[in-house]
């Protein structure tokens, strides 16, 4: 894969040497960022450039040998001296090791910073070399026995190990450590293997976050997978600060600072693919809490016609988002999916003649042609502030990570009073519950009418494993977890996933939206206008045609696509 950073040289070479036009390279850009895929596959695969052409101009722009993995002869020596999960993360074999320099193939050699951690990981001067993406994981699948590698069996390994000895405690405080024993313990090899092989895992798994938590007398690493977290192994209490250290050594945080929390970023590349990893670190009474956020663009589909609508609600907001102005407002609680939601808006209308601005906390995806802002509270950069400032940018769209008080809310709508088109979120129970959440803030009802064109409110449900996929018949009690009778269920159809290891026994594997889109019409507007409770909005919209959650959670049941317990568990508070 070709960095990011390094875009443009590359591309000048080939445009100069008239192997792919301006547009084509544009394209290829557009596609690697959205797919996730590295560069090199997207020229390759698209017919532009062969394999060989491909790592030839790399090779020549990084001054780098080519190899031939085909026929290279591959030193046992040098196979041992890296671990599996190195070579899986880094997507690199091995090919010789001569005393202290080791000769390693690579398909990125303009990625000087992976370079560099490989250097500092094995302790060995590297001597790179450049080979395709697809050969590198022939001989990694060849050479490596990469199954028989899990976090279990390390942990065993590491279990009674003394993976402290050398710290020394610094005067700072207790549980201060000088800064060079703790560099020297995140070099250690058993620490950057297991923690290679736990990110490695994540990814596998799709997972979405990676949890690492100290108890008084426990230390447990947990993945959340489709909303739920799963344990996944109980290393020695020891290894908390030793993965500690290693995570803020590749997130360039300050290794000594456990006092505060610190949050930062890593930017890898795992088995050929660019992940973005999201670093916050929490001090509590026993050690430092981690959670690391696994942005994987490979595995998340910025697409409407991929988030769960219905073909009536999509339509519906296709002519929302495509209006001049006004404010479209996406609701629910944390880790509904809000701001996936807002970027397959943005995707969607992201056109050559708008200028599109966002402020968000933090930026999750980076998107081809989009002006991203990150919010920074601690100094004074705050949505209201950032908003300000964007109407001076001459924008067209505008997207607001979050409306969390009067003077964002304000800004917002004058904003869209001023010909702009607006995109925020709230947390709201409901769609029709946003209306009321602006009114309590303080917008005035006659504001708030002349610009809200609707609100989407959404919850995540687990998706039934294809796999094992049953049908079956549910009993009254599952039922009334609906509100459903048997005779109300008579004619429909249920399913389950009864369990298989595609799915790790749970019956389940990804998540899809449910959705509920209140649109506002004349009549929604004069109960606003009366200030009429969000009981009153939600059953005057209904009569208008609108799904609730739990009528679009029941339609995905009877399609087959999720289970009673899922839509039960999401839509709780309507009963």
């Amino acid at each position: 894969m070709i960095n990011g950073t390094r875009f443009k040289p590359l591309g000048k070479l080939l445009i100069e040497q008239n192997l792919i036009s301006p547009q084509q390279w544009q394209e290829c850009l557009e596609q690697h960022r959205h797919s996730g895929k590295s560069l090199g596959k997207v020229l390759v695969d698209s017919g532009i450039l062969t394999e060989e052409a491909l790592l030839q101009n790399i090779a020549n722009l990084a001054r780098m040998k080519i190899v031939d993995l085909a026929k290279a002869e591959i030193d046992k020596e040098a196979v041992d001296k890296v671990p599996a999960s190195v070579v899986q993360v880094y997507n690199i074999m091995p090919v010789k090791l001569q005393g202290n320099n080791l000769t390693v193939a690579i398909s990125d050699p303009l990625n000087l910073q992976f370079l560099d951690d490989l250097r500092f990981t094995l302790g060995l001067n590297i001597q790179p070399v450049v080979a395709g993406e697809d050969r590198i994981q022939e001989k990694i699948n060849q050479h490596y026995r990469v199954e028989r590698e899990s976090i279990p069996n390390l942990v065993s390994e590491l279990a009674g190990k003394p993976v402290l000895p050398f710290l020394t405690k610094d005067k700072g405080g207790p549980g201060k450590f000088k800064p060079e024993g703790l560099a020297e313990l995140a070099a250690q090899a058993p620490v950057v293997k297991l923690l290679n092989l736990i990110i490695l895992e994540a990814i596998k798994d799709k997972a979405s976050d990676i949890h690492f938590e100290p108890f008084g007398d426990e230390f447990k690493i947990r993945y959340r997978i489709d909303g739920q977290c799963v344990e996944v192994a109980s290393p020695p209490k020891d290894l908390n600060l030793a993965l500690a250290s290693r995570i803020k050594v590749m997130a360039n945080l300050d290794v000594a600072e456990s006092r505060l929390p610190q949050d930062g970023r890593i930017l890898t590349n795992v088995t050929g693919k660019k992940v973005d990893l999201r670093v916050s670190t929490l001090p509590t009474v026993f050690g430092e809490s981690i959670v690391m956020r696994v942005l994987d663009k490979s595995v998340v589909s910025l697409s409407l016609d991929q988030a769960g609508l219905s073909d009536l609600d999509k339509d519906r907001l296709r002519r929302l988002i495509h209006k001049p102005n006004g404010i479209v407002l996406v609701t629910g609680p944390t880790g509904s999916g809000k701001t996936t939601s807002l970027y397959s808006c943005l995707k969607e209308i992201n056109k050559i003649d708008s200028k599109i601005i966002t402020a968000e906390d933090p930026v999750e995806y980076d998107i081809e042609g989009i002006i991203q802002v990150n919010i920074k509270p601690k100094i004074g950069l705050s949505f209201a502030r950032c908003l300000r400032h964007f109407l001076r940018q001459d924008p067209d769209i505008i997207m607001i990570g979050e409306i969390r008080d009067k003077e964002t809310a304000e800004i917002a709508v004058q904003a869209a009073l001023t010909g702009h088109l607006v995109f925020s979120t709230l947390h709201t129970n409901d769609a029709p519950g946003a209306i009321t959440r602006l009114l309590d803030m303080g917008v005035a009802p006659f504001l708030l009418t002349s610009t809200l064109s609707a609100s989407l409110a959404q919850r995540l449900v687990r998706t039934i494993c294809p796999a094992c996929k049953e049908r079956y018949t549910p009993d009254e009690q599952e039922l009334s977890q609906l509100g459903l009778t048997p005779v109300q269920a008579k004619n429909k159809s249920f399913y389950r996933g009864k369990g298989c290891p595609g799915c790790k026994n749970s019956g389940y594997k990804g998540r899809i939206g449910i959705f509920e889109l209140f649109i506002l019409d004349d009549k929604l507007r004069s109960l606003i206008l009366e200030r009429k409770s969000a009981q009153a909005l939600r059953e005057a919209a209904t009569r208008a045609g609108m799904y609730s959650l739990r009528e679009d959670g029941l339609n995905k049941i009877y399609e087959g696509v999720t289970t009673i317990e899922e839509v039960a568990s999401q839509t709780q508070w309507f009963v």
